[in-house]
């Protein structure tokens, strides 16, 4: 199995949740019988990386993720990921700048809405996530429509991630604040399924609600890794 190389720390939370899940994902496979791939993590200092997020350094941001993917490179590291939603927003430079392939958790989760034959989805993540393009882009080449929360459930969204999500925090109440957005995105926007677009969400929201889909993007990245990391 090729050796994966994860730039995580973004948040620590999601890190630990992207290493369990790709655990679990090969205890699931008979053939691996208890077998895993080699792992590197290269942990990211996540108060400075929000720093640079929010001051908008995003060529700052960026290339401390590339110096990153070339020490995992350095350390053995055969392809890469990205434990976190937001980054990819860079991802097309820092593809072209890794020395070592890459795969994009847009894409992955692109192929697995696809696949349910949805065309029309909601997305939440940080501010930066629900206000760029980069899912957008990427989804309206496969004919799937993007809906985001409107501004002010957007700053509460963004809100809890930083300051109770991104810290292990899971509240109750902050699950049924998130729920009401979702509810009123299925009300006023008609959307058949929802993108877990931060990948500290999926430790709150565990599973699907009010009949639609909850895609995992932590989860589905995972798998798309190992795949990679198999050979499939």
């Amino acid at each position: 199995m090729k050796r994966i190389g994860i730039v995580g720390g973004l948040g620590p939370e999601a890190t630990l949740y992207y290493y369990r899940t790709l655990l679990d994902l090969c205890y699931e496979r008979e053939e691996l019988d208890g077998d895993y791939p080699e792992m590197i993590i290269y942990n990211l200092r996540i108060v400075e990386c929000r720093h640079f997020m929010e001051q908008d350094r995003w060529d700052a941001f960026g290339k401390k993720i590339i110096r990153a993917f070339q020490a995992l490179h350095h350390a053995g590291a055969e392809f890469g990921l990205i434990a976190a939603n937001t980054p990819h927003l860079m991802f097309e430079t820092i593809k072209e700048q890794s020395p070592m392939p890459l795969i994009s958790i847009v894409e992955e989760t692109c192929s697995a809405v696809k696949g349910t034959g949805l065309s029309n989805v909601g997305l939440i993540g940080t501010r930066f996530t629900m206000e760029s393009h980069f899912y957008s882009d990427v989804f309206h080449k496969r004919n799937i429509g993007i809906c985001v929360p409107q501004a002010e459930d957007r700053e509460y969204i963004y809100e809890k991630i930083t300051t109770e999500l991104g810290v292990g925090i899971m509240r109750e109440k902050t699950r049924q604040g998130y729920l009401a957005i979702v509810k009123k995105m299925i009300d006023t926007e008609n959307i058949e399924g929802l993108i877990l677009g931060c990948t500290e969400i999926p430790l709150l929201l565990t599973h699907d609600e009010f009949g639609i889909p909850f895609f995992d993007t932590s989860k589905i990245h995972a798998r798309g890794a190992l795949r990679y990391s198999m050979g499939e």
